[in-house]
């Protein structure tokens, strides 16, 4: 049994737009969450408490037809169904940690860039 997703596990990520991005917007993050094993649909809804509960069944659906992610649904009553990566979506470990230290370097400076360009924007 995986232990329970820590509810503040996204709390110190910007909000937006992340400066790089693997699929949709909640893709890196529904992988983070999934890298213990698998997971039933509430427990991912827990530390990914600005998604809708539609969006993030869109996001897996997208996520399975891209082959990072399985469904499984068992025959229980109530019905029990779980996300788990699969081997491919294993692979994104080492180019996601990659992007995480350069976001956490990088962060302040596309925030000011985003800023500068969003005020230039605006002033035109």
């Amino acid at each position: 049994m995986t232990r329970p997703l820590d509810p503040d596990m996204f709390a110190g990520c910007a909000p937006g737009r992340p400066p790089i991005q693997i699929g949709g917007k909640w893709t890196v993050k529904i992988i983070i969450c999934l890298a213990d094993g698998p997971r039933r649909f509430s427990e991912l809804l827990v530390p990914l408490r600005r998604i809708t509960p539609k969006t993030l069944a869109a996001s897996l659906r997208s996520m399975e037809r891209d082959g990072l992610v399985s469904r499984t649904a068992y025959a229980e009553n109530p019905p029990r169904v779980e996300y788990a990566l699969t081997s491919l979506g294993r692979t994104l470990f080492d180019p996601l940690a990659a992007a995480s230290t350069w976001t956490s370097a990088h962060l302040p400076d596309v925030l000011a860039a985003r800023a500068a360009h969003d005020a230039g924007a605006a002033l035109s």
